[in-house]
Parts: structure tokens; sequence; C-alpha cells
């Protein structure tokens, strides 16, 4: 006995929804529950600010903060370097390609 397309896709549909509430019960039964998370308010204090004035720093804590500072900008020159080093090397690789 030989059935019609059009009967074989009703009947395919008419299990969808069977098939979603399965799903959904396996998913109750046997899923994760989620629990619902409380927001717990804090009230902070303000914060006082300190104005200090005339500050001393010492002469050592200078030298190192300059000595700091000169590291900083050759090593954010050598990555200067490095990435136009890289940038060179992907176009040439590019040019190859094509």
């Amino acid at each position: 006995m030989a059935y019609s397309e059009t009967r074989i896709v009703i009947g395919g549909l008419a299990h969808v929804p069977v098939l979603i509430f399965i799903a959904n019960y396996i998913n109750g039964k046997f899923g994760i529950k989620t629990e619902e998370t409380k927001d717990t308010v804090i009230k902070a204090e303000p914060v006082k600010i300190i104005e200090v004035k005339d500050t001393l720093v010492k002469k050592e804590k200078a030298e190192a903060i300059k000595e700091i500072s000169k590291k900083l900008d050759s090593i954010e020159q050598k990555a200067d370097e490095v990435y136009e080093k890289v940038k060179k090397k992907k176009k040439g690789k590019r040019k190859k390609k094509k």
C-alpha cells in the first residue's frame, strides 16, 4: 500500500509535538535546575579624600621611576619594531601566494 507524499509529511508533522513533549519531560526529570540569584546591596561609606601638600620624594625613588620609564620606552620601541617586521612578513607571504 503506497502513501502519498503529503500524507507522509502530515504524519511526520503530527509527531513533532509528541517528540517535543518527550524531550521536555526528560529534560525536566534529569536536567540541571538553576536557582534564583538574590542581589545583595551593600551600602558603602563614602571615601574620604585626603589632599597632601608639599610631598617629598626621595632621590632614589625618583631615579628608579626614571629608569623604569626609560626601560618601558625601550620595550615599546622594540615591540613596534617587531610589529612592523611581522607586518612586512605577512605582506610578503600574501604576495607570494598570489
